[in-house]
């Protein structure tokens, strides 16, 4: 075994985005299973790919390390954690109920080595669980983390099947959520219908971020709808814009044309030349 510091990717269930950790175990193969150090502590993780040199620009006390090969006592620690922590959960929720506060929890899920229970809520406020906080220590032997995530990162947990018929593009994001906007809909030329424009989430929908450079690129050099412009000699009217079929349709009092958006893009350097 080699003490060479590598750097090596690794995932955690319900999350595909992967992690970068350093490490000395140069043997690792992906699919192996490894216990990590993470800002929440101790996690099974598994490896996404072999081990790599790391790269000059990159130094040891940027990533956390890989800790060791997990074992067969690990991985069953690991399942054991799962299923004592669907029991605490009914704990959590009537904790909760008790307290009267607005939460939805989403989840509960120990480190590895039950130093730590993580609580994942959702609410659309604020919340003061300062006393909440103090029964569920009362309650558990370990420190409690109570985590806020939004609609978003619900969707992304919880999963689900959009109206397209894929995967929550939610629970497929992986890191950070873009910022996704109503300008990108009026990009697309799309009806402001909020309700048909939101996902399951009850945010916009992520396909709006997904295709908006495309028609940004689609519509460069070309007419805006219901704009006035002149083509093969005749004034007309850009009745509909479609950026799909990639075709214009112009019109005038007697007459209708439908060219593709190549046709105009030639026409125009004809014009200019």
């Amino acid at each position: 075994m080699s003490n060479k510091i590598k750097t090596v990717e690794i995932r955690f269930e319900n999350n595909d985005k992967p992690y970068t950790f350093k490490t000395v175990l140069s043997f690792l193969k992906q699919d192996d299973y490894v216990v990590v150090e993470t800002i929440r502590g101790l996690e099974l993780g598994k490896v996404a790919s072999m081990p790599k040199t790391m790269s000059a620009k990159d130094k040891p006390s940027d990533f956390k390390p890989v800790i060791r090969k997990a074992s067969k006592k690990d991985i069953n620690r690991y399942h054991m954690n799962k299923d004592q922590s669907k029991e605490d959960r009914v704990l959590v929720e009537k904790a909760i109920k008790d307290e009267k506060l607005p939460m939805d929890v989403i989840g509960c899920e120990y480190t590895l080595d039950q130093s730590k229970l993580i609580i994942t809520y959702l609410s659309e406020k604020r919340v003061d669980f300062r006393n909440l906080l103090k029964v569920l220590t009362s309650i558990f032997p370990c420190r409690i983390e109570l985590k806020q995530i939004g609609p978003r990162e619900k969707a992304k947990i919880v999963g689900g099947i959009g109206v397209c018929g894929r995967s929550l593009c939610c629970s497929e994001t992986r890191g950070d959520f873009d910022m996704i906007t109503i300008s990108m809909a009026k990009n697309q030329l799309l009806s402001l219908n909020i309700s048909k424009l939101s996902g399951q989430c009850g945010k916009l929908k992520c396909c709006l971020k997904f295709e908006n450079d495309y028609y940004t690129d689609a519509k460069q050099g070309l007419p805006q709808q219901n704009t006035s412009v002149e083509y093969e000699g005749n004034m007309y009217r850009v009745a509909d814009f479609n950026v799909v079929s990639q075709t214009l349709t112009l019109a005038k009092k007697e007459e209708v044309r439908v060219i593709t958006f190549q046709d105009y893009r030639d026409y125009e350097t004809r014009m200019k030349s």
